[in-house]
């Protein structure tokens, strides 16, 4: 399976997706479009997976990736521990509805 586009160069869009990753994991829960929600799932998964493994290689691969050191070391602190007996699904997607201006669906993002 290959991934969504969301209409943006891919730049921009692996931006976007740095931008949104860091954000979940540092405050828990976002609202977004159901197209960002399940692009922003699969990497959020990735990286608490990383946080599980816990060795060196790992927090420098989620290092590379995520946007701020902090949340990287509330990623393996916090987060990676809390999951260590889940095997996979660390995110739950909410339907809330549909944004006013364009009508996109939107989608509650939270950390399980």
């Amino acid at each position: 399976m290959g991934y969504r586009k969301l209409g943006r160069r891919s730049d921009h869009r692996k931006m976007l997706l740095r931008n949104i990753v860091t954000s979940l994991l540092r405050e828990g829960r976002l609202t977004t479009t159901e197209p960002r929600a399940k692009e922003l799932r699969r990497i959020a998964d990735e990286m608490i997976t990383l946080a599980k493994r816990g060795d060196l290689h790992a927090r420098r691969q989620a290092l590379a990736y995520l946007l701020d050191e902090d949340v990287v070391t509330k990623l393996f602190r916090e987060i990676g521990p809390r999951y260590a007996g889940r095997q996979g699904g660390y995110t739950r997607l909410v339907k809330i509805g549909y944004r006013r201006g364009d009508g996109a669906p939107l989608v509650m993002v939270e950390l399980v």
